[in-house]
């Protein structure tokens, strides 16, 4: 299931063709072993809301790979004034016809109608990043687009019965955007156990934000709590950390200066006015640290919080955003608890040690 699966940028710039791989690799699988059934779910962005389809997916589907295209009229709405508009006036037309409108994902893939522009503007998505297969989980803030090929993403690969409610979880979506399963189930047998110190529990959508803001909370004077994020903005989670900074908790901050966009220029918004926020109700105690981008995107999404014995890791698709974390988009994150001298809990550290 990922969100961006598209070779769409602006072709002055070069980057690694990391949706032709994933493509190629699918096929090369379903070659080897035809009987083998992959299930790809991904985003209605990527056929720009039904206006065409991209070669990518077409070529998936030639080879018998199973497609599926996120329902996002299923999803909440976000901005419900402009969807009951676009219900009642602007949906019974369809999307369909000959693009006369240049694509805003690049000036070189294909025009659009206008129609799906005024589909694009509900502003729904799809945002997870998961594979799941009979053996192992990855999930992740990565998405296999060229345009993304060179930002800072994470990952965590997991083993277990946790494949069972990875593999659950995607399946609802895929059947309530038409899918009818007949392949997909999880094999107990596969299932690899173990006993260690360390435990891990599938969150998505607003779970995340439950379970973050309560961990946050939770936090005492001499913790710590590191966040790398790409987008930081969502209010309560501000408001949490600023609580948790004025009672003795350490904060530190690695984000994204939110100046590039696939070779576009942006202004900061929200990470820099948010960071400002921050120190100023902290008395300059939360530490910001600004990822040193040269046009990619810092686009990790993950949480540490430290506490005597025992580390909390969240981290996946989701932004901390109103729209990623509030039950608008659909995102798949972990959470993660292990002890404190586990070589899960150095590896995180070293990762942000390092950055």
């Amino acid at each position: 299931d990922m969100f961006l699966f598209n070779d769409d940028y602006n072709r002055e710039y070069n980057f690694p063709n990391v949706s032709e791989q994933l493509t190629k690799a699918l096929i090369s699988k379903k070659e080897l072993k035809p009987d083998i059934p992959i299930l790809f779910i991904t985003d209605e962005i990527n056929n720009f809301y039904g206006v065409y389809e991209s070669k990518h997916i077409k070529e998936l589907k030639e080879n018998n790979i199973n497609v599926v295209i996120t329902d996002n009229e299923k999803i909440r709405d976000s901005n419900p004034l402009y969807a009951g508009f676009w219900r009642t006036a602007v949906k019974w037309f369809g999307v369909e016809g000959k693009g006369w409108l240049p694509n805003p994902f690049s000036p070189d893939s294909e025009k659009v109608t206008l129609r799906g522009y005024l589909k694009l503007l509900n502003f729904k998505a799809n945002h997870r990043k998961v594979i799941i297969t009979d053996k192992a989980g990855i999930v992740t803030s990565a998405n296999p687009h060229d345009g993304s090929g060179y930002h800072s993403n994470i990952a965590f690969k997991v083993e277990g019965k946790i494949l069972q409610e990875l593999m659950e979880s995607e399946i609802k979506v895929a059947e309530f955007s038409g899918y009818e399963n007949k392949n997909f189930y999880f094999k107990e047998e596969g299932v690899i156990s173990r006993d260690t110190d360390t435990s891990v529990t599938l969150i998505t959508e607003g779970k995340i934000r439950d379970s973050l803001i309560t961990a946050i909370n939770e936090t005492s004077e001499g913790d710590n709590i590191t966040i790398g994020m790409f987008y930081l903005a969502h209010r309560n989670t501000i408001e949490s950390l600023i609580n948790a900074s004025n009672r003795g908790v350490n904060v530190k901050l690695i984000l994204d200066p939110n100046k590039d966009a696939f070779g576009l220029e942006k202004n900061g918004i929200p990470n820099r006015q948010v960071a400002q926020e921050l120190r100023e109700k902290t008395n300059n105690q939360i530490q910001v640290k600004w990822y040193d981008t040269h046009g990619e995107q810092f686009h990790t999404k993950m949480v540490f919080i430290e506490k005597q014995n025992e580390s909390i890791i969240i981290g996946g698709s989701a932004n901390l955003t109103r729209r990623n974390i509030d039950d608008y988009n659909l995102e798949t994150n972990l959470l993660i608890k292990t002890k404190s001298d586990t070589k899960f809990n150095n590896d995180i550290k070293k990762y942000f040690n390092r950055i």
